[in-house]
């Protein structure tokens, strides 16, 4: 099967439009356009859908608005038209907004569509590798994330929700999320009520990191707090500029802690986006995806409520989660 590609102007640098010129990918104004594909024979063979280039408002909420709902309606309005079921790729999360969070998903497996989302990092080598099944009891799981809030904090959602989600039994709920900013995300590593060891774990993988403890060098820390209905615990850090890697720690049911970075790489082009890539096109070309659709809407909802609970400075209970169950695709 070969892969045709047509792209709409909305998505494209000025860089990406010449090299569509020299290569004849021809650039349509609007989604149904370039899915409609008028200058080829066959219709097109799947859809990528990557939102995060352009110039977007944000909310009080510290949100970026990419219009992710409007790609997916536009899409699945020109899917009907031409009476397509095929593999769709989208960037990050679904939606800043959990109601669109909630539809997007909800159309996606009522067409029976494959779909391919999220983050690259959850597909990048553990270093020190170990065994999945460490994570068959585990009790609690740190990541440690840097940058901006929510977008770089659904990295770190997706490496903890690809983590989670190898426990045995697989995915059973999430029951509450909560977000604390600043100081208090010290205080509470001080109460004990979060595992400070474990974030010092985490960062003994990393180089490049800033000397000394975080709380020396990062201000406005924030750390996400998800509480799986099974009595597991998941923690999200972000950390600023403090590292430049994602890195995880956790702790199985006889106190033993694993720490591993995820090895995404430190120069253009990074190795986690070719992997990416090529699980993009095996989708495509099999019709099957690598990752569960429900990981994708879990940290969504995930990053939308840690998002609402960071605005109003409340625990949120996680009603859309408490009843998702699935498993991880197994590798082949």
């Amino acid at each position: 099967m070969s892969l045709r590609c047509t792209w709409t102007r909305s998505l494209l640098t000025i860089w990406v439009g010449e090299a569509a010129r020299i290569n004849g990918i021809p650039i349509y104004a609007s989604i149904g356009e370039a899915i409609a594909a008028p200058h080829v024979e066959l219709p097109v063979d799947g859809v990528l859908l990557i939102g995060e280039h352009g110039d977007y408002p944000w909310n009080e909420k510290r949100q970026k608005l990419y219009p992710r709902r409007r790609f997916f309606e536009e899409t699945f309005r020109a899917l009907d038209q031409l009476g397509l079921v095929v593999p769709i790729f989208n960037d990050k999360h679904l939606s800043y907004r959990i109601e669109d969070t909630e539809w997007i998903y909800r159309e996606i497996t009522r067409r029976g569509l494959p779909f391919l989302g999220g983050s690259s990092i959850p597909h990048t080598p553990q270093v020190p590798s170990y065994p999945s099944k460490r994570l068959q009891k585990a009790k609690e799981i740190f990541v440690i994330s840097w940058l901006g809030i929510e977008s770089y904090g659904f990295h770190g959602m997706e490496v903890l929700q690809a983590a989670a989600e190898q426990r045995d039994g697989g995915e059973t709920g999430i029951h509450s999320v909560q977000a604390l900013e600043g100081r208090s995300v010290w205080a509470a590593m001080d109460r004990g009520e979060v595992p400070e060891e474990l974030m010092v774990e985490a960062l003994r993988t990393v180089s490049g990191s800033l000397p000394g403890h975080p709380r020396d060098h990062v201000d406005v820390p924030v750390l996400f707090i998800i509480e799986y209905c099974d009595g597991v615990r998941g923690y999200v850090l972000q950390l600023q500029r403090f590292v430049k890697e994602w890195t995880l720690a956790f702790r199985g049911a006889d106190g033993e802690i694993t720490a591993a970075r995820c090895e995404s790489g430190w120069e253009r082009p990074y190795s986690h986006f070719e992997k990416l890539t090529k699980q993009i096109e095996q989708m495509i070309l099999t019709g099957h995806s690598s990752v569960p659709t429900e990981r994708t809407f879990v940290s969504s909802v995930m990053i939308n409520l840690g998002m609402e609970s960071l605005h109003t400075g409340k625990k949120l209970f996680a009603s859309q989660l408490r009843s998702i169950r699935y498993s991880p695709v197994p590798s082949v």
